[in-house]
């Protein structure tokens, strides 16, 4: 009988511990899952940090951008006088940042034709983010949207604009023309203005 008592005393202490064992592993699983959570919230943390600093310097760079150029209809133009080729000036507008300026009411039109008229010459003509490479006829920005708003001249019935055909696939503003539209040949050297959307 005092075997008997002995090893139901055993068996209670060898329970116990299994028990005590298994609240501590329980309590231990609940201390790891609460610093994972924590970990996670500090990484979440870190990352709006990061997308917030992002934010801040590309708010930078554009204020820099406006305050050389000018800011017209939430959009940030800066002209640049040095001619070039209308892929040239495209591709040192995307290493910037930005595009070549694509101009979508009468209003920001008229806008960007007085800057460039300041900045650049009242008599230059200036590329515009507007060409038809890809359809001819079918007048597009750089990102292959169809444009909504055009400035085409059209004051001469002989030479409505656009009027060049495959020869002629790029647009530029032209200052000597109040700010209405041609086509050019594409390897024409223009000034060009460069167009930043503010976030």
């Amino acid at each position: 009988m005092e075997l008997r008592g002995l090893g139901v005393l055993l068996g209670i202490l060898l329970l116990s511990r299994s028990s005590s064992q298994q609240i501590s592993s329980r309590r231990a699983t609940k201390k790891d899952t609460t610093k994972d959570a924590a970990i996670v919230e500090l990484q979440k943390q870190i990352k709006d940090i990061v997308q917030e600093l992002n934010l801040l310097k590309e708010q930078q760079a554009l204020q820099t951008v406006c305050l050389k150029g000018t800011k017209i209809h939430r959009k940030c133009y800066l002209a640049d006088p040095v001619k070039k080729r209308y892929h040239t000036a495209s591709d040192d507008c995307n290493a910037l940042g930005g595009v070549l300026g694509t101009p979508t009411s009468a209003d920001e039109n008229s806008q960007l034709g007085e800057y460039l008229r300041q900045s650049v010459g009242p008599d230059e003509q200036v590329w515009l983010g507007i060409n038809d490479m890809m359809t001819e006829g079918a007048w597009a920005d750089q990102t292959g949207l169809t444009i909504s708003y055009t400035n085409w001249d059209t004051s001469n019935s002989r030479s409505r604009q656009p009027n060049g055909g495959m020869s002629e696939n790029c647009a530029v503003l032209s200052g000597a023309s109040q700010g209405r539209w041609f086509d050019e040949n594409c390897r024409e050297e223009r000034p060009s203005v460069c167009q930043f959307n503010i976030v």
